[in-house]
């Protein structure tokens, strides 16, 4: 953690020891206004672009590791499974349908089963508390 202080720290230290610099040439009259303008939002493109790529990479494990006594201790059918797997997917209940070849009414049903044994009333929180149960990954 130090570490990644220290770096930011040290970033930061020269991004304002640039904008020093570059005020000072603006003064001497050095380069016209348009390349400031030029260096500085490509230099904050670049750095925004670095944060937001650390920020969004999320740490995954290598290989994952489906926890069966909670799929045992919910009793999860394999259809169901599935059809939480497409959930998690993003898919809507009509493609969940077409992939597993089943009709769009049996799939209301295995994600209404799905809601009761997790315990919860939305897409996003099912999937949640599966992932949190390590049942999908």
């Amino acid at each position: 953690m130090i570490r990644t202080i220290l770096l930011w720290a040290l970033v930061l230290a020269l991004g304002a020891f640039a904008l020093q610099w570059l005020e000072y040439r603006f003064i001497v009259r050095a380069f016209s206004w348009q390349a400031y303008v030029g260096l500085i939002g490509t230099a904050c493109a670049i750095g925004g672009g670095g944060v937001g790529w650390r920020l969004a990479a999320r740490a995954r494990p290598a290989t994952f590791q489906q926890n069966d006594a909670a799929l045992t201790a919910l009793g999860l059918t394999g259809q169901e499974m599935k059809v939480l797997e497409r959930l998690a997917a993003g898919r809507s209940n009509k493609e969940i349908a077409r992939d597993l070849g089943l009709s769009p009414n049996t799939i209301k049903t295995h994600v209404a089963n799905l809601y009761a044994k997790l315990e919860a009333s939305r897409r996003t929180q099912a999937v949640g508390k599966a992932r949190d149960l390590m049942l999908i990954p």
